[in-house]
């Protein structure tokens, strides 16, 4: 049973370290609001979304000051709007789009994750409508996230899925390019996607999830970044149970948090997810943990390595905190949100190709990367395809999140703000993958999906 003590050891942690609850997510089903009059569903959405989460916020609120524990976000996730849609045109979904951005503000919490399609092994009608019209959906609504699943290791790889996403994030890129294109940092495509992920853009609620259900994801890299420096020049297995240990702490503080949200909403508690989750905000971030442990750079020889232990020995850590660990639970690599991720692309240390490499042994993927605005969409969907690759190749989930940045080039920055922070535009192989793209059909699942 969890009280107080549990985290009494981590009050340290919250006021020197920058360990906080990244956010509450409350997932709601929207299945029983689907019908073909497209004002009525509407009406269904925003009631039932505005009823289910009335209180998520000052809950959190609630929770945060009798704790002392910060709650950065207060989110909701929905069931994948292409399930709910069903027959409606691409006019129809931007509708719906507009209610979920209007119940976000109604509830005043910060995203509402769900404007998506899981298109791993085709596509119907409906999901071709909803993905066509996802670049004006992004670009009308401040709140809404929106997620693809085109692959998995059962399904194999929808190419075809993958060369319409590529249009679709060149055409969020320009419908938003006024505001750095932040369109996209709005937007991911992914493989073997999680059905419980509290953490946005990849939110939803998925269809085998009860009526709703609170989420929590944990944080804390400068926690485990201070408990390294500490442990000093110790051997590689005693920083690994370094690591193992303050990620308990870390994920008792998230299941404490998680228990009194699902209590306090009489809304059943689903998921601790214990992701270590940088922000741009120095000393929380990812790839100084990485430094801390003796590399000279992010990104240079040794970091893959070093970033597998880090994962590693997090989940280890987590799963023993908590009965209830899913969603992503590992380590993030989002460029734009972890200051040393920034300060390594800045100097050239950090590369499009190691981040693909680092992404094999991480969470997520290629997260948050601002690329060229002048490439081409065949680039883009060769890039989103590499990375998916790894996941369906190693039963795990990966994905892509990049944001061309238009009229800018290498050397220039966007900047959003936030936790979503700023980057760097990073440099992109200039050799075409456009004949390979336009084969289409699907890559076969890999053979060790053939499991029974």
């Amino acid at each position: 049973m969890l009280n107080i003590s549990d985290v009494l050891e981590t009050i340290n942690m919250i006021r020197e370290e920058n360990l906080d609850i990244r956010t509450i997510t409350m997932g709601i089903s929207l299945i029983d609001c689907a019908g073909d009059d497209i004002d009525r569903v509407c009406d269904r959405i925003y009631d039932k979304i505005t009823g289910k989460a009335a209180r998520i916020v000052s809950v959190g609120d609630e929770i945060e000051k009798e704790y002392g524990i910060p709650i950065v976000n207060r989110r909701v996730s929905v069931t994948p709007i292409s399930l709910v849609g069903g027959r409606f045109s691409a006019e129809d979904y931007i509708k719906i789009a507009r209610t979920l951005d209007r119940a976000a503000d109604a509830l005043g919490i910060n995203f509402i994750g769900g404007y998506g399609a899981l298109v791993q092994k085709g596509m119907t009608e409906g999901e071709k409508c909803l993905i066509e019209s996802i670049p004006y959906a992004l670009a009308e609504t401040g709140k809404v996230c929106s997620s693809v699943n085109v692959a998995s290791t059962k399904a194999g790889i929808n190419m075809d899925a993958i060369s319409k996403m590529g249009d679709i994030i060149l055409q969020t890129a320009n419908l938003t390019k006024e505001n750095d294109c932040i369109g996209c940092a709005k937007l991911v495509v992914f493989a073997n996607v999680p059905e419980d992920n509290p953490f946005m853009a990849g939110a939803f609620h998925g269809v085998s999830e009860p009526e709703a259900v609170i989420n929590v994801g944990v944080s804390g890299p400068g926690v485990v970044a201070s408990a390294i420096t500490r442990a000093g020049d110790c051997d590689l297995s005693t920083l690994a149970e370094t690591v193992k240990r303050t990620a308990f702490k870390i994920t008792r503080v998230g299941q404490l948090v998680a228990a009194e949200a699902s209590r306090r909403l009489d809304v059943p508690f689903g998921i601790v997810d214990l992701s270590l989750a940088p922000t741009p905000a120095v000393g929380d971030s990812v790839a100084y943990i990485l430094e801390n442990m003796g590399l000279q750079k992010c990104g240079g020889p040794g970091t893959t390595a070093a970033l597998a232990l880090l994962n590693d020995a997090v989940k280890k850590g987590g799963v023993m905190a908590s009965s209830h660990v899913g969603g992503l639970s590992g380590a993030f690599i989002p460029v734009s949100e972890d200051a040393g991720m920034i300060d390594a692309a800045r100097c050239g240390a950090l590369t499009l190709e190691k981040l693909e490499a680092m992404t094999a042994v991480c969470s997520v993927g290629l997260d948050m990367i601002a690329i060229p605005g002048d490439v081409s969409a065949a680039t883009i969907c060769g890039i989103i395809a590499d990375e998916i690759s790894i996941g369906v190749a190693n039963t795990k989930t990966t994905a892509v999140r990049v944001i061309p940045a238009i009229g800018k080039n290498v050397g220039d920055e966007v900047t959003f703000g936030g936790l979503l922070g700023s980057a760097p535009i990073m440099p992109v192989s200039r050799y075409s993958p456009e004949k390979f793209i336009a084969r289409g059909g699907r890559i076969p699942a890999p053979i060790h999906s053939l499991k029974n």
